[in-house]
This record gives structure tokens, C-alpha cells and sequence, in this order.
């Protein structure tokens, strides 16, 4: 395991060169931080002597590999528009985001898993239409829109939930205060967790649940409760395990729109303040951290996998 381990992450370092320097042409193309400070009281020649100072009158290859210097060195860059350094700026904001997507991620699971077993369990009845049917409407809604109505609800008919923000604002917040603040962000994305999942869950229990071997263990007289939850739920943890850690970059990339519509200050609201105003510092950092999320999330996964079957090896 150790040194699978050691080859995932010798792997990973090229892979991330790639995907930044697709990240940083994408990027390129998209248009130049200096078009947002043109005017017409602004002169050519002022804009070239900014272009100068920012390094952007190099080519896009050179400029990348300045940026790629930097970061060897240990350093990300420095923020266009606030001239923070792109580090602490990620490392005042991760944590909001952690916290919104850990909680929503438990609480999607939470929902996902029980469901998807009671729609197994009663495969073809009522029960099992309603679960399947709420899957679909949980994955089929779009977030924004879900954030919409729940803050047309809960806050601006009811008045019951704080629409924006982390805690209020002229406060020294607290641990309720910031559940309050999160309870909307936190439904929007477990709702897309649940609904996603749920499917997955019941085909893989259905596939478990209809091998010999269970049906054996029922014949012998164990209980169904015990040949469910301790023979079944374990042997369908592998394909669940797969889409958890789909689920941890997804869930990472909706929280964007997610925490722009509620105000939720981490890194979602600063990427995309970010890419509105094309701070190329910021946003390489951002696109940095996601791919790291990703061939971490997917070699998690794999280490899950042995964690889960011992028969499972890897050379």
C-alpha cells in the first residue's frame, strides 16, 4: 500500500502540471485582467505600464512559467485587485468552505444511505417508487433555484433564516448563529447530495441482497436486520465509497454558486470574485487547490477500498 501510496502521488505531479497549464491558457483566453481598468479616462500609456508592472506584456508561455516558478518557491502569487497574498487569501477562506461542505456532505450521506437501503429492501412497492421519485427531484432541481426559493421562504415571507453571511453582522456570532446561517446553504447541497446518491445505493444493495450467499444466511435463520446491516451494507460499501469520492470534487465546484448566492464568505465567494475580475493570481490558486481535491479525493478512495475488502491489493 505504502508504495501505491508513493506512485499515485509521483503520477499526480505531472497530471497537475497539465491541468494548470490548461487552466492558465483557458484563462488567457478568456481576456486580460487590464480590459477591467480600461476607460476613457485611462491612456495607453498608463495601461502599458501596468501591463509591465503585472508581467502581462510576456507571452502567455512565459508568463506561465513565471507563475510556475513562484509556486516552486512556495509562493502563489499576489491578488490583483486586493495585492493580498493569494495564500492567506485561500487560508482565510478554506475554512468556511470546509465546514459548509463537510456538514452538507454528512448530512446528504446521512439521508442517502438509509434510503437507498429502505428502497432496496422494498424493491417495486410504493415505498420504493416514492424514494426513487424523491432521488430524481432532489437531483433534477438546480441549486440556484433551490437557494431562491428557500430564501424567498424562509427569510423574506417567514423571516425565520439569515440570508447571507457566515454569522450576523454587529454581533460576536456564536455556535447558533452560525447554524442558523448555515441551515439554507447546508439543504441546498445535501439535497443534491441525497438525490444523487440515493440511486446508487439501492443498486448496489439490490445487487447484494439477490446473491447466494444471502439468501443462504437467511435460510440458516439469521436475522434480516443482521444479514442487511452486517453482511449486505458491507459488501455494497465499495461501489458507495466510489461515489462518495465523485462526490467530494462535485460538491466542491457547486459550492461556488452556492456561497455567492448566500454570501458565504469562503473560497466559492472569493473565486468567484475572482473570476469576475479576472485576478489571475487568485484564480490559478483556486484551480490549484480543486485539482489537488481531486487526485486526493480519488486516492482516498482507492486506500478506502482496501480498508473496506482486505482481498483487495495493490501493486
Amino acid at each position: 500500500m505504502f508504495k501505491y501510496i508513493i506512485k499515485r502521488i509521483l503520477i499526480a505531479i505531472p497530471v497537475l502540471i497539465g491541468i494548470t497549464i490548461i487552466d492558465y491558457g483557458i484563462m488567457c483566453l478568456a481576456g486580460s485582467p487590464l480590459e477591467m481598468i480600461a476607460g476613457p479616462r485611462v491612456s495607453m500609456e498608463a495601461l502599458e505600464n501596468k501591463a509591465i508592472l503585472l508581467g502581462l506584456d510576456k507571452p502567455f508561455y512565459v508568463q506561465y512559467f513565471v507563475w510556475l516558478g513562484q509556486l516552486l518557491q512556495g509562493n502563489m502569487g499576489t491578488s490583483m485587485k486586493s495585492y493580498l497574498q493569494v495564500s492567506d487569501m485561500i487560508g482565510s477562506h478554506i475554512g468556511p468552505t470546509l465546514l459548509l461542505m463537510g456538514t452538507s456532505l454528512i448530512v446528504g450521506l446521512a439521508i442517502a444511505v438509509p434510503a437507498g437501503i429502505f428502497s432496496a429492501i422494498h424493491q417495486y412497492k410504493k415505498r420504493d417508487y416514492a424514494v426513487v421519485t424523491l432521488s430524481f427531484v432532489g437531483l433534477s432541481i438546480p441549486g440556484f433555484f433551490l437557494a431562491l426559493m428557500l430564501i424567498y421562504l424562509f427569510t423574506v415571507k417567514l423571516g425565520w433564516l439569515p440570508s447571507s453571511g457566515m454569522t450576523t453582522l454587529g454581533t460576536d456570532g456564536g455556535f447558533w448563529d452560525v447554524v442558523k446561517h448555515m441551515i439554507m446553504p447546508v439543504t441546498v447541497l445535501a439535497v443534491s447530495v441525497a438525490g444523487s446518491n440515493i440511486r446508487y445505493v439501492r443498486s448496489a444493495m439490490l445487487e447484494i441482497l439477490q446473491s447466494d450467499y444471502l439468501r443462504t444466511a437467511t435460510a440458516k435463520g439469521i436475522g434480516r436486520r443482521r444479514v442487511i446491516n452486517k453482511h449486505a451494507l458491507r459488501n455494497a460499501l465499495i461501489p458507495i465509497i466510489t461515489v462518495i469520492g465523485m462526490q467530494i470534487p462535485t460538491l466542491f465546484g457547486g459550492s461556488i454558486i452556492v456561497e455567492k448566492i448566500f454570501s458565504w464568505p469562503g473560497l466559492g465567494l472569493m473565486t468567484m470574485n475572482a473570476i469576475l475580475g479576472r485576478d489571475y493570481p487568485v484564480i490559478m490558486g483556486v484551480c490549484l487547490l480543486s485539482a489537488v481535491v481531486v487526485l486526493a479525493g480519488n486516492l482516498i478512495t482507492d486506500i478506502l477500498y482496501a480498508l473496506v475488502d482486505p482481498t483487495i491489493t495493490y501493486q
